[in-house]
């Protein structure tokens, strides 16, 4: 007999969230590798084949450990169902191309995920649907976006790698206005921290090879919402074929078990970080949304229940200041992606600049000297010396590494 979960914590959900679907005594559940599944019968095969998302059929439709992560992801985010696919580009996809069509237009944010904004830009105008892009910190440029076409607003929030909000159930509120959905990356938050179908917001996806996932091992991505649109998107992914391996999906799982661990802890570190970022003379600003100096704190506050483990910040020194620093930095690893248990850094002007003009960048606040941080779960004591030191040689810094970590804890 199961516990039912559904008055039951986040954290509980995150452990005995898809005990229904072991019909294993393993504790930990198999791997099913396979590609596909025999019917006991004629009659059985073909309600395998038959009933949409049979768990048991074909692996490109759907299998056993991705089923499982479904159900965890479901009831964490708050969602009817949840889709499990390949990649996070493939989840935003095929949440695109499911709902919009040629003549439909699109409003999106300025500032989006790289991969996103070629969606936007080089892919969709193929198909005949176009895009208007606005500023996501003013609400009031969203329904001034709208045509009679629009079918689709899509958003991210928090923005990568400016770290602006979008004001979610303001801009639900006029999209449904308008006749369009809504979608949601809502990758660097977290539903640990925040929730966007309670402000409703129609569709997330995210990246699962961020957090999810959390130790950097694994590509994959989810879409979660209302049943019928979930399954409007399955039936792409079957055409598609964006489909995710029963190991990834099976190190998601395993990796979900911690989430909330791993998310606290990221949090608390980002913080920190940032604190101390903040007081350091070297650097001319901190992008995160938990200070108080964030222009968009207050909003932060209203929708997000922590401030997630992403940060950028802007150094003195422009590009060449932003190269120093990062090549003094000791623990955090040079790299793309995020949320895996290691910090990660990156410079956006010159990682970004094969999808983003000069103008571009200035558009979306990648200014020459701004880096954004991955936070780690490191000790954040051992995380604020490494950067005070990769930073006590940069143009117009004077603290020490100690008197920079006192700074930081006023």
């Amino acid at each position: 007999m199961h516990k039912d979960l559904k008055n039951s914590s986040l954290e509980t959900v995150l452990i005995h969230g898809d005990r229904e679907l072991n019909m294993t005594s393993a504790v930990a559940s198999p791997i099913y590798q396979t590609a596909n599944f025999a019917g006991d019968s004629p009659e059985d095969f073909f309600v395998r084949s038959s009933r949409p998302r049979h768990p048991e059929f074909y692996t490109r439709y759907r299998s056993p450990n991705a089923a499982q992560v479904e159900a965890v992801l479901a009831k964490l985010e708050g969602a009817e169902a949840a889709l499990l696919v390949g990649s996070g580009m493939g989840a935003i996809t095929l949440a695109v191309l499911a709902l919009v069509g040629q003549g439909m237009h699109i409003v999106a944010q300025t500032c989006h995920y790289g991969g996103t904004l070629t969606l936007l830009r080089d892919i969709l105008p193929r198909f005949g649907v176009t895009a208007t892009h606005v500023d996501q910190r003013d609400t009031a440029a969203f329904p001034a976006a709208m045509r009679p076409n629009t079918r689709l607003v899509l958003l991210e929030s928090p923005s990568n790698p400016g770290m602006r909000l979008t004001d979610l159930h303001a801009v639900a509120d006029i999209a449904h206005a308008h006749g369009a959905l809504t979608v949601i990356d809502g990758t660097f938050a977290t539903p640990l921290n925040q929730r966007p179908l309670q402000f409703g917001i129609d569709l997330v996806v995210h990246s699962a090879t961020k957090y999810f996932g959390g130790h950097s091992d694994l590509i994959a991505g989810v879409v979660l919402g209302k049943s019928e649109l979930i399954e409007k998107i399955w039936n792409m992914h079957v055409i598609l074929g964006a489909a995710i391996g029963p190991l990834d999906a099976w190190l998601i799982l395993r990796g979900l078990r911690t989430l909330s661990l791993r998310v606290q802890r990221h949090n608390e570190n980002a913080m920190a970080l940032a604190a101390f970022l903040e007081g350091h003379p070297a650097v001319r600003a901190v992008h995160y949304p938990g200070l108080k100096s964030h222009p968009q704190n207050e909003l932060a506050c209203q929708q997000m229940t922590g401030f997630g483990g992403m940060l950028s910040f802007e150094v003195e020194g422009g590009y060449e200041g932003a190269n120093a620093v990062l090549g003094r930095l000791q623990l955090p690893r040079i790299a793309a992606s995020l949320g895996g248990v290691e910090s990660l850094v990156v410079h956006p002007a010159a990682n970004f600049a094969h999808y983003l003009s000069e103008e571009g960048c200035k558009v979306a606040g990648i200014s020459p000297g701004l880096i954004r941080v991955s936070v780690g779960l490191e000790g954040s004591a051992d995380l604020i010396a490494d950067f005070a030191q990769a930073l006590s040689g940069t143009h117009g810094a004077t603290a020490t590494a100690s008197g920079s970590q006192t700074a930081a804890t006023k």
